[in-house]
């Protein structure tokens, strides 16, 4: 199913935001458009709605089984337009946003649906969830000159590190249960990256409500949304491996002539497995085993 615009989207398509989870996948290029949609799928969604540029184009398998939506500027301010405009015209489910060339990783995931992992997550009296956003990279950026490489990409498998969240509305005190999150090449290569992008948590999953907004830090305007976990214990988290900072430091002039290795002595190969994740602290099983 295709649709023009997201306004008719949104007054057409109301059959696809009846029942969570959905994902929202915004394609800023033509990088991995059809592996991303194809992963998405894979893990259970209800509906993977992509919002992309008329001119690209996708398999006919995907057209069958993704929901477009044309949009010639799918990121920055109209990103976060469509989102809460989705998320208002479907209170009540879970949403899910990416992009391109991002892959979602939870815990259990090879064998457990998104749905099922959500349901648990509910059951916790919970309506986000943190997600940390990994950075993947190519080894050989001749062979691979856009830094993305499905078949042997790396990550970094230490160097992440948290800082309290200050609360500007508080003297600047910490904020409850919230924390800015860094590391991967946002931090190893900073000089690079505008000092309010460097960090890598995003909450990426959330259950829409009335007049809760997502922000452009990818947080949202309800504190409790922003926590890391509820007063009692630690709760589930997630994992967005991510080709979307290599790509954009190798296409962006002011980088790309100053980079010509992404790797370092803490580089490993990625699995394309969530236990992986789960052995280097990248994501929180909390008391989901």
């Amino acid at each position: 199913m295709t649709y023009d615009s997201l306004e008719q989207f949104l007054r057409e398509g109301q059959s696809h935001l009846l029942k969570g989870p959905v994902a929202l996948v915004f394609v800023e290029d033509d990088v991995e458009v059809a592996s991303t949609l194809h992963h998405h799928l894979t893990l259970g969604f209800t509906s993977v709605i992509a919002f992309m540029p008329g001119a690209f184009a996708l398999p006919a398998e995907l057209e069958q089984s993704c929901v477009r939506v044309d949009m010639e500027t799918p990121r920055g301010a109209t990103m976060l337009e469509t989102v809460n405009a989705v998320s208002a015209a479907a209170p009540g489910i879970w949403l899910y946003y990416c992009f391109n060339a991002e892959y979602l990783f939870f815990p259990f995931c090879e064998t457990r649906s998104i749905a099922e992992m959500l349901a648990f997550h509910t059951e916790e009296r919970r309506d986000a969830m943190l997600t940390y956003v990994i950075d993947l990279y190519a080894e050989n950026l001749s062979k691979n000159p856009n830094a993305v490489t499905l078949d042997a990409p790396l990550l970094d498998r230490s160097g992440y590190y948290a800082l309290a969240r200050p609360d500007p509305d508080n003297h600047n005190h910490p904020k409850e249960r919230q924390l800015d999150f860094f590391g991967g090449l946002r931090w190893r290569f900073e000089e690079h990256i505008p000092a309010h992008k460097r960090k890598i948590d995003r909450i990426s999953i959330f259950r829409s409500a009335p007049d809760v907004i997502l922000n452009e830090d990818f947080t949202f305007s309800d504190p409790e949304y922003n926590t890391y976990a509820c007063p009692w214990h630690n709760n589930l988290t997630a994992a967005v491996v991510s080709f979307r900072t290599a790509k954009a430091l190798k296409s962006n002039p002011g980088s790309t002539f100053a980079i010509t290795d992404f790797s370092w002595h803490n580089s490993v190969p990625f699995e394309w497995h969530s236990r992986q994740l789960l052995d280097l602290g990248l994501m929180e099983p909390g008391q989901w085993f």
